[in-house]
């Protein structure tokens, strides 16, 4: 009989935590490595932040948090939609958890039974379909390339639907490529889903406040209010705030689904720390004007990547809309042949040649559901980030 249990087989460990890994582990040998592979802003949390866990520690707030958040936090998260995204969200439709993830597998957890399906845009986050996997649930991953902006068509969308389709999974600004949703682009779907009233819509939008050139960020019950009672949204503070290590994320949607929620995290992990809880009540009511100037920055980087691998012989860069990410093309780069004499035959190739011969960590695009592509995250000090677009330069001209 096997130690294990069955479930096990259905995932795989993140692929971008094993490539950061291997960047490191090399890193410690000696090797002159850089990873991009990790999508975590280089910014310190700011002060005013880390000054409330120091105050809630000084008075003592250091024991065990509600399972669905303190009020405090849920009160400023209620406040955050109604500034930001003109929602209104009570607390009891709004909850708490160990980062963005946990609100993933709360709300597959508490929603899906064996067989239900779960369409999944491709490329997606690493950790959709093996979370639905987990829950039992068969990810439906559609493919939406180039051609489509790396985003789901309504068409595309009508055809996934199955009489067992249980979510639509939506990622704007996305992770990997920076692709965003317009409000129309939205409003297409919500068309397709008016049609399909049992289809719940999940929606993440941790990357919310990381987008350029003039876009205006859209969450889908904005343009499609009717849609409201059947989708969650998934935000938090680790991208916007730079708290990925605090682990605070939050999950808003129809009050029986949190209080399901609520009821999964109470046996799994009570809730997160409550001294992050305080910090992130200051990160969401607080200040706001820093994030200009990170946003400055991450276009600046953004500019320099697509200009500098667009240049890279065999690269197609697209222009993301958002996040910290590009996912460039390597078709360009498929069949030909390293300086060694092997055949680069698929993007995991072409990745491990750039750690292998350049020292540069990047993460094959077959880990996000799409090929032949590779995501970078320029999330990383400027400089850092024009030395490894020039290394990447430097291995494509290379090869023969």
């Amino acid at each position: 009989m096997s130690l294990l249990a069955q479930r096990l087989g259905r995932i795989k460990p993140s692929p971008t935590i094993a490539i950061n890994t291997k960047a490191n582990d090399l890193k410690r040998a000696g090797h002159n490595v850089i990873s991009l592979a990790a999508g975590e802003p280089d910014f310190d949390t700011p002060e005013h932040i880390k000054q409330a866990a120091i105050d809630a520690l000084a008075r003592g707030d250091t024991k065990y948090p509600p399972p669905a958040g303190i009020p405090e936090l849920r009160e400023a998260i209620s406040a955050k939609f109604k500034r930001d995204n003109s929602l209104d969200y009570s607390i009891d439709e709004i909850c708490v958890t160990v980062g963005g993830k946990q609100v993933i597998f709360n709300a597959m957890m508490a929603t899906l039974s064996a067989g239900d399906e779960v369409i999944i845009p491709a490329p997606y986050w690493v950790s959709y379909t093996d979370i639905v996997l987990l829950c039992d649930g068969e990810p439906v991953v559609v493919d939406c390339g180039l051609e489509d902006n790396f985003k789901i068509t309504p068409e595309k969308l009508e055809k996934a639907i199955t009489p067992r389709t249980k979510w639509l999974m939506l990622n704007s600004p996305s992770n990997p490529t920076g692709a965003a949703y317009s409000a129309d682009d939205l409003k297409a779907l919500a068309e397709v889903l008016a049609k399909h009233p049992n289809i719940m819509v999940f929606t993440d939008d941790i990357y919310e406040h990381i987008i350029y050139d003039g876009f205006k960020f859209a969450t889908i019950v904005q343009v499609a209010p009717e849609l409201k009672r059947r989708t969650l949204i998934l935000n938090g503070c680790s991208k916007g705030y730079s708290m990925t290590g605090w682990r605070v994320g939050y999950g808003s949607g129809p009050a029986e689904l949190i209080s399901a929620m609520n009821m999964v995290q109470s046996q799994a992990c009570t809730g997160t720390s409550i001294i992050s809880q305080w910090a992130a009540v200051t990160a969401l009511e607080g200040d706001q004007g820093f994030l200009k100037g990170w946003v400055d920055i991450f276009k600046e980087r953004r500019d320099i990547v697509v200009s500098m691998l667009n240049q890279a012989p065999g690269l197609d860069c697209p222009t993301p809309e958002g996040a910290f990410y590009v996912y460039p093309s390597v078709a360009g780069c498929v069949g030909k042949k390293t300086p060694d004499g092997n055949v680069i035959k698929n993007d995991e190739d072409f990745c491990s040649y750039i750690l292998e011969t350049e020292g540069v960590g990047i993460v094959h695009g077959a880990a996000f559901g799409l090929e032949p592509f590779f995501r970078l995250s320029y999330a990383a000090a400027t400089d850092v980030v024009e030395d490894c677009c020039a290394r990447i330069q430097r291995a494509c001209a290379n090869l023969t």
